[in-house]
């Protein structure tokens, strides 16, 4: 088992693997506090953009992980994590007594799975997904919500707040199924609040009238506070999260609600829609699409029936 009673040292070295829409921002907000950064991705250009603040980079995840004291993953899923932790020359590369931080969105059946088996190894893994999109992790304001043993969490504090504010969910795991859980009631709260805003354009309101006046009300949501004012009224839809990632959280959540014997009649019914939205909408929509679809989902049935 590998000891995580001793700290870190004050500025331990970091591999960052996924430099995307998120992970970009997360890992410059780490080398501009002061981490020996070494990043990789499978685009060049990601590489290349991070070597612009300084950090170094690696050709391959074993290249950025070898030596590092924590290793920081921001990758699509749980099938990209086990991948990359699965292959033998990062499995070779990982030092024992370091420790892997999984800050994807990911299952936290894998999650558990993965934390066990790296312990055999000598490596401790602490999960710590976040929420605040694209804008907070440039700010250094995610909300990050992290799972495992207390003294690992404690000893990453100093890295999470180089990122945003941190908070322990509980053990191995807790933070992806809080995630999942996050994302599943983000999801439904956009949805909801796009079939009302219809509803309401239709008798005569004016959108960000009805936006405005939720916000002082009680059906605000981070849809009505952020989502629509960003994304959806300017017609932009670009929060630089993707659908295709939205619908995978969701699922994860509604299929841990069925593993634990949990009914969730409302979620699934949403999730069926957003899997439908992901059907009909181009693989790259931004999840602020599904507001879009809506809409016109209701126009084109109004020409039928009109």
């Amino acid at each position: 088992m590998p000891d995580t009673s001793a700290p870190l040292s004050p500025l331990p070295s970091v591999a960052f693997v996924g430099l995307g829409n998120m992970g970009a921002p997360m890992s410059v907000r780490l080398v501009r506090a002061g981490y020996a950064v070494t990043g990789f991705d499978l685009s060049e250009d990601a590489r290349a953009a991070l070597a612009a603040t300084g950090a170094r980079t690696a050709e391959t995840a074993a290249g950025a992980v070898r030596g590092a004291d924590v290793v920081v993953l921001m990758l699509p899923s749980s099938a990209v994590v086990e991948a990359v932790l699965g292959d033998p020359a990062v499995r070779e590369a990982l030092a024992v007594g370091s420790t892997v931080v999984d800050m994807s969105s990911s299952d936290p059946m894998s999650t558990r799975r993965l934390a066990a088996d790296l312990d055999s190894r000598g490596v401790t893994l602490v999960d710590a997904p976040v929420s605040g999109g694209v804008k907070g992790a440039e700010n250094g304001t995610l909300t990050i919500m992290a799972g495992g043993a207390e003294d690992a969490v404690e000893r990453l504090s100093a890295l999470f707040t180089a990122m945003g504010t941190a908070r322990r969910a509980g053990g191995v795991g807790a933070g992806h199924a809080l995630k999942a859980i996050n994302n599943l009631l983000s999801a439904t709260h956009l949805l909801a609040t796009a079939e009302g805003l219809l509803a309401g354009e239709r008798f005569g309101l004016d959108p960000a009238v009805m936006v405005e006046l939720i916000n002082t009300s009680s059906g605000r949501s981070g849809s009505t506070d952020n989502k629509f004012p960003n994304f959806v009224l300017p017609g932009g839809y670009d929060s630089g999260f993707g659908m295709r990632l939205m619908v995978k959280d969701m699922r994860i959540a509604v299929d841990l609600a069925r593993r634990l014997g949990v009914t969730s009649p409302l979620t699934e019914s949403a999730v069926a829609l957003w899997e439908r939205a992901l059907e009909e909408l181009p693989d790259t929509a931004d999840h602020t699409e599904i507001a879009r679809w809506t809409f016109e989902r209701a126009a084109d049935r109004e020409l039928v029936t009109g």
